[in-house]
Parts: C-alpha cells; sequence; structure tokens
C-alpha cells in the first residue's frame, strides 16, 4: 500500500511539472510569435514617391519611401500608433487638411487609434493650432472612422496581453473577494488548475488552505503585477513568470496591484484532509500600505 501511495504521488508530480513546463512553453511561445506578429504588422513599406514621382523626381521619391518610411517609420523607439498620432497633429498643426491627412487620419486608424482617441486628440490640437484646422480634420475624420466601433473595455485590453482566457465573473467565490475577480478552469481533472484573474485593487480574503498531509498551492503569475503575503512576513510582488508555493496550513492572501490587473495560475496540490477556511478580509489600511 504504502509503496502504491508513493508511485500515485510520484505520477501527480510528475503532472505537475510537466503541466508547468507546458504552460511555461506557451506561454513564451505566445509572446514570441505575438512579437513577431507586432513585428510583420509593424513594419511600413511605401512606394507613393515612385508611383507619383519616380520619373520626375527620383531622388525625392526615394527620400520619401526609403527614408521617412523605409528607415523613420520603421523605427522602433516609439510605436507605430504613436508615431501616427505624432504625424496627425503636425499635419493639423500646419494646415494640411487634404489627402495627406486623410491617408494618414486611415493609417493611425489601422494602427489602433480608436475614435473617441481621435476625437480627443483633434480637440486638444485645436487649442493650439486653430479651430478652423480643427474643424478641417474633423470632416476628414468623420470619413475615416465611419464605422460604429467602441473602444476596446480594459478587460479586453489586458485579455490580448496573457495567454489564457480570463474567464467569467467569479460569483461562486465573491464574497470572499474584495473588487471583481474572474475564473477560468484550465483542468478540472487530475491536476486542478485554474486561471484567476484580478482587475486593479482586487485580492481576496486572508486564508488557509488545510491539509493533514500534503496539500497547499502553488501560484504562477502569467500577466500583470499583483502580491502574495503569508501572515506576520512582507508582501511579495509578483510579475509574469513569477512562482510561489504556498505550503498548506499557512494564512494568506494574494491580489493585484492597485494600479495593474494580474493574473496567476492557481494550482491545487494534492493532499489528504484537505479544506479552505476563507477568513477576514485584507483591510484598506493594510492594502494601501503596498508600493
Amino acid at each position: 500500500m504504502l509503496k502504491t501511495g508513493i508511485i500515485n504521488s510520484m505520477k501527480k508530480f510528475l503532472i505537475l511539472i510537466l503541466t508547468i513546463a507546458f504552460i511555461s512553453s506557451n506561454v513564451s511561445y505566445a509572446m514570441l510569435t505575438g512579437k513577431a506578429r507586432e513585428n510583420n504588422m509593424a513594419r511600413i513599406t511605401q512606394t507613393a514617391g515612385r508611383d507619383a514621382l519616380g520619373s520626375f523626381a527620383p531622388e525625392f521619391a526615394h527620400f520619401n519611401d526609403d527614408i521617412l518610411f523605409g528607415e523613420n517609420w520603421n523605427n522602433s523607439d516609439i510605436d507605430t500608433k504613436t508615431r501616427s498620432i505624432i504625424t496627425v497633429v503636425a499635419l493639423i498643426s500646419q494646415g494640411m487638411t487634404d489627402t495627406s491627412l486623410k491617408y494618414h487620419l486611415q493609417n493611425a486608424k489601422n494602427h489602433g487609434v480608436t475614435k473617441e482617441e481621435i476625437a480627443a486628440i483633434i480637440t486638444n490640437t485645436a487649442f493650439y493650432a486653430g479651430w478652423p484646422k480643427a474643424w478641417a480634420a474633423f470632416n476628414l475624420a468623420k470619413e475615416v472612422w465611419t464605422d460604429n466601433t467602441t473602444a476596446l473595455t480594459e478587460k479586453e485590453k489586458y485579455q490580448k496581453t496573457i495567454f489564457f482566457p480570463i474567464g467569467e465573473k467569479n460569483d461562486a467565490f465573491a464574497k470572499y473577494f474584495t473588487g471583481q475577480s474572474y475564473l477560468y478552469p484550465i483542468s478540472a481533472s487530475q491536476v486542478k488548475m485554474y486561471n484567476v484573474t484580478f482587475e486593479p485593487k482586487c485580492r481576496n480574503n486572508w486564508h488557509i488552505h488545510h491539509a493533514k498531509s500534503g496539500g497547499g498551492q502553488i501560484l504562477i503569475a502569467i500577466g500583470g503585477r499583483g502580491y502574495y503575503q503569508e501572515w506576520g512576513k512582507d508582501p511579495i510582488e509578483m510579475l509574469p513568470g513569477d512562482v510561489i508555493n504556498i505550503p498548506a496550513n499557512v494564512k494568506h492572501w494574494h491580489g493585484a496591484a492597485s494600479d495593474s490587473w494580474f493574473s496567476h495560475i492557481a494550482v491545487e496540490v494534492d493532499g489528504t484532509e484537505t479544506s479552505n477556511e476563507w477568513l477576514e478580509s485584507v483591510s484598506d489600511n493594510e492594502y494601501k500600505k503596498l508600493k
């Protein structure tokens, strides 16, 4: 019996190690492929100079296509969305409300500028560049942003930064949380694993994972910024890739930083006579001490 128990424990431990390796490799792959897609999308090419002036002014066409767009627009010191906004503001300020501005408005939209953002950008520019220029820019912008798409929610924006789904609102355990949390089951059998996501300032209550033997929990941070704290000890900041091993029978809490969403994979460690005890909430005074 003892031998069989040891073998089963070893099997579960091996499954856990392989699962963590799977998560790590997939998160790394997602980050790498995400960067690759971003780099491919960010690569700007332009042929307008050669198309319009290739035979008449080939040197100007070269500067326009190869230097202005080929080099400057592909400089990675600032992202393409920001560069698009800067260009739009510069053209409006000069009163260039012709097809060149419309092109760059469309380019800004293609790189993620929403209708709400362009309206705020042009309004802000109006105070510094002049009201008539803003009116002309708005007329062009209305031709570009003709759809009724709205800006992404903060949740939707955050979802794009993590590999696993955020999941549904964690209503079943809401009474044990301060703020809004979400839960997505990654594995509900063998080794139980859940992606737990916290909105900014959200945290769970102090709690204990009881067990006669074994038990406890493993946290694997996968997105945003958060904290873990054991009773009587300093809080530990958690960033993507950080792993916390929570022993059984230890009072603790975990959750998001005040200025960031946070997600971690919660891995339940098998044990005997296990149970969870939910205790008092983390007070605002305690939480505000975090950096």
